[in-house]
């Protein structure tokens, strides 16, 4: 196999290590002295060699996968690896047989070949199992604070001063806050707002206009008019405020520098007046990687910028457990991150670009009982929609019309690739217990008929998502060997990988509010 090689180098580094500690063992007869503990360096040393190697970058990308840990990265390169993988299909079927075809493997992000890669504990002064604004919180200012609250302390009455709001103060830095989510949410918030609920849209939405940040774009404002739709437009007071809102692709479009600060609002709102889903965007959409160019263009200067950017789809896929949603948002993001890439070969001694989540979502895993050691990633492919444009367009239209459940099965084979009949070894061909799933959670879906006289049962089968799309999406994620095991957040620790200048500073194992400290470190900032 090819990943033999690299096993043998690791054999063989460890067999070297073991022949060189031999070297400094004593003749035979002579009694070994004591190990001793190597001397480690002392902080003002390790100081002092950080003030030598450590320089400023003038243009740092932070990029933000939410709900992205190590499944969701290495599940899209392992699916993008089976796509291109010829011998997939016919790769041994199990470990007792080794005669079947050798597998390519994945094929890495661009992130995933950075040239540091660390891990960043997520919990927050309350969970194990964090939320995105207390560990946003971490990432931007170095604190941790109770779950739902940003850049507040937990009596929710200290506010912090978060990177982006010190380096546009103290250094100048030009600023931009990018979302493929709504501009008010957690995550980005978390970059200039200080609230002790993350639910208060509005109030955040006002500290985005006085943040006087240079650059915001993506998913719309929740709330603009307030929770009673009484208050001021929040695009208005922007306006007021000196900002040029956009909300069409063609204005976006001829958006420059020139035009000072800038709102650009996807003109193609999906749910919850986010961007679509990457499964769902049409090629003359704007993507993530569109925003994160145009961002380039409006906030390149002299002193330097700071972009944060938010693939926050991947959460809300996540969440809802739509693996192949996910797997396409986080492709999504490597693209985005591509563009920084780009821009960071052009400026190689001043570019810092950073990778990282701020929790995983889902517990999603590569594997499932169904499957023993087997995947078939690439049966994601079949899926065409998300789970919440298939809810929109056709689950709101089932129960409208009560539509027969053969009819809505010939629309999920259509979307989904699931059918009841195919040739023999056709995985994608529903067994009778799948198919008594889709039944139970069509009934539940449109008769509101009960799958279960158990609440509990209920919850672990749907969550609170539309029964009929959740199972669809179960079935193949299934099929292809991906489980989760939650609709919430989990305490798995997120990578963490550096590009550039000082990426080596984020080597290692430590708690998220060091992305912070070794930000603000570097660049000079308190």
């Amino acid at each position: 196999m090819k990943l033999k090689r690299s096993l043998a180098l690791t054999l063989a580094a460890a067999t070297l290590s073991g022949m060189l500690a031999g070297c400094g063992s004593t003749t035979a007869g002579q009694e070994t002295p004591p190990a001793s503990t190597p001397s480690q360096p002392t902080a003002q040393q390790l100081s002092a060699e950080t003030e030598q190697t450590v320089k400023t970058p003038k243009y740092v990308f932070l990029f933000i996968g939410d709900g992205m840990s190590y499944p969701q990265i290495q599940s899209t390169s392992d699916f993008l690896g089976a796509l291109n993988d010829e011998d997939y299909w016919q790769a041994a079927p199990s470990l007792d047989d080794n005669q079947g075809a050798i597998l390519d493997g994945p094929e890495y992000l661009n992130f995933m070949n950075f040239e540091a890669a660390g891990s960043a504990v997520t919990f927050d002064s309350n969970s194990f199992a964090p939320d995105s604004a207390s560990t946003a919180t971490s990432i931007s200012t170095g604190h941790k604070t109770y779950s739902g609250s940003i850049n507040v302390d937990e009596t929710g009455t200290v506010a912090y001063e978060t990177i982006a709001e010190q380096l546009k103060a103290q250094k100048d830095y030009k600023i931009g806050v990018i979302s493929s989510v709504n501009l008010n949410h957690a995550t980005p918030a978390a970059f200039y707002a200080h609230q002790a609920s993350r639910s208060s849209y509005y109030e955040i939405g006002l500290e985005l206009i006085d943040s006087g940040f240079d650059y915001f774009a993506g998913g719309g404002l929740l709330k603009p008019t307030g929770s009673e739709g009484d208050q001021a437009d929040l695009y208005d007071l922007a306006t007021e405020a000196g900002y040029k809102v956009v909300k069409t692709q063609a204005e976006a479009e001829t958006v420059s520098s020139e035009d000072g600060k800038v709102i650009l609002i996807d003109e193609h709102l999906a749910d919850g007046d986010a961007m679509a889903y990457e499964v769902d965007r049409t090629d003359d959409m704007w993507s993530l990687a569109d925003y994160v160019e145009k961002g380039i263009e409006v906030l390149d200067n002299d002193n330097g910028f700071f972009m944060m950017c938010e693939g926050g789809k991947i959460d809300w896929a996540c969440h809802a457990n739509d693996a192949a949603s996910a797997i396409h948002d986080t492709q999504a993001l490597a693209d985005a991150v591509q563009v920084a890439v780009d821009f960071a070969e052009e400026h190689p001694e001043e570019t810092l670009i950073l990778v990282t989540g701020d929790h995983e979502t889902g517990g999603m895993t590569i594997g499932f009982a169904g499957t023993d050691y087997d995947t078939y990633l690439d049966l994601l492919e079949n899926q065409k929609i998300s789970y919440a444009k298939f809810d929109s367009d056709y689950v709101a239209a089932y129960k409208e019309n009560k539509t027969p459940f053969e009819d809505v099965l010939k629309d999920i084979e259509a979307l989904f690739g699931l059918k009841t009949q195919g040739e023999e070894g056709d995985k994608l061909v529903l067994t009778a217990y799948e198919q008594e799933q889709l039944r139970a959670a069509y009934e539940k879906s449109i008769n509101g008929t009960a799958a279960s006289q158990y609440e509990q049962e209920e919850y672990v089968l749907y969550g609170t998502y539309e029964p009929l799309s959740v199972t669809i999406t179960h079935i193949i994620n299934n099929k292809a060997g991906i489980s989760f095991t939650s609709y919430s957040h989990t305490g798995l620790p997120v990578a963490v990988l550096a590009h550039g200048v000082n990426a080596e500073v984020f080597n290692g194992y430590y708690d998220n509010t060091e992305i912070y400290n070794k930000l603000a470190d570097m660049l000079d900032v308190a």
